[in-house]
């Protein structure tokens, strides 16, 4: 499976931006993924992640309210709806896939996901 992250770039405090993620190769089943980001300097920290049927979802505290992560599994394809953004949310997004359909406890974890993305660039100005 491959992985390829688009939909970043500049926008202003307040604004909003939808990034995806396209998988690609050997993409049988439905896998757990998630997004994550990494801003200069710091750590790379989980955003979202959405179980392989969808009906699952989980956000860091910080995004909820604002996030939403969805997928549409015939076009092999998982989003991220960003709203309300702040300069903050700042950095390179990465989306994620976990070889497994179901969601366990593990999935803040970078360590749980077994394919990464190139990573999309989000700025936000203030």
């Amino acid at each position: 499976v491959q992985l390829q992250a688009s939909g970043g770039g500049l926008v202003q405090a307040g604004g909003s931006l939808r990034l995806s993620c396209a998988a690609s190769g050997r993409t049988r089943g439905s896998y757990v993924m998630g997004w994550f980001r990494q801003a200069p300097g710091k750590e790379r920290e989980f955003v979202a992640a959405i179980s392989g049927s969808g009906s699952t979802t989980r956000y860091t505290d910080s995004m909820k309210g604002r996030f939403t992560i969805s997928r549409d599994n015939a076009k092999n394809t998982v989003y991220l709806q960003m709203n309300s953004l702040k300069p903050e949310d700042s950095a390179v997004y990465y989306c994620a896939a976990n070889k497994e359909p179901t969601m366990y406890d593990t999935y803040p974890r970078a360590s749980t996901y077994d394919v990464w993305g190139q990573g999309t660039l989000v700025t936000v100005s203030s």
